[in-house]
């Protein structure tokens, strides 16, 4: 009986090619065509667990998590100086889809350091700001403003504590002015303080107080005063 010999079916080259490119698991250094490099776990052509990618045009590099082909989870991100060449770092924390979010740390090139809670890229929540000046602030942040309670520490150690919006002193607050020995309890509005007491504070260990105390005051219910016009100026703003 005669023995039919039928030929070996045969994928495209295509076929093989294609299996090679998908990019799954670990893998070595892929380079993009605008020169871009990446070297770490991917998954299903995207970069996804621990990597590390490398920008071309900025030098800038980024290693830590990552999830569906953005930066997610924890990481830190860093650029060259243009005059070292040495790397910097910029932020190190949390990311989520791509943006700071959660806890994180940013180094400006002003000198300045933030460190606290992120969200969507801004700095959001609780966190700490050293300013160039020497200044401190620590407290609630809002879409990376000061906003809420918080207090700032000047470098003279006077302070102020209390409400916040927009970046701006505003609603109940106090500031210390231990320099001359003296407190100032009232109001704020967009950093101008609308009414309020001042009273001596400290006066006798005050590195320069003022020449003259500060006379009592004379009004019969000073509280009651201070508090009519808190609510003529929650009214104003409601």
């Amino acid at each position: 009986m005669p023995i039919v010999k039928y030929r070996r079916a045969t994928e495209p080259l295509w076929h093989e090619w294609d299996g090679k490119a998908q990019k799954c698991g670990l893998r070595h250094t892929v380079y993009a065509v605008n020169g871009d490099q990446y070297t770490g776990e991917w998954l299903d052509n995207l970069k996804h667990g621990k990597g590390t990618q490398v920008w071309k045009r900025t030098g800038a590099i980024y290693s830590g998590d990552w999830k569906f082909g953005k930066r997610d989870g924890y990481g830190s991100y860093s650029i060259p100086d243009p005059v070292t060449k040495e790397y910097k770092k910029v932020y190190t924390g949390w990311w989520k889809n791509g943006r700071k979010c959660g806890y994180g740390a940013t180094f400006y090139p002003s000198g300045e350091r933030y460190e606290g809670e992120w969200s969507s890229g801004l700095r959001s929540g609780w966190g700490r700001m050293y300013y160039q000046d020497g200044s401190i602030y620590e407290g609630q942040w809002l879409a990376g403003r000061p906003g809420g309670q918080g207090m700032l520490r000047l470098p003279n150690e006077n302070r102020y504590e209390g409400g916040w919006k927009d970046g701006k002193k505003h609603g109940p607050g106090k500031f210390f002015y231990l320099d001359k020995g003296q407190l100032f309890e009232g109001i704020w509005a967009a950093d101008i303080p609308k009414c309020g007491i001042l009273i001596d504070f400290g006066r006798d260990e005050a590195p320069a107080p003022t020449q003259y105390p500060i006379p009592k005051i004379e009004l019969a219910d000073p509280d009651g005063v201070l508090a009519e016009a808190q609510v003529m100026f929650d009214d104003s703003h409601n």
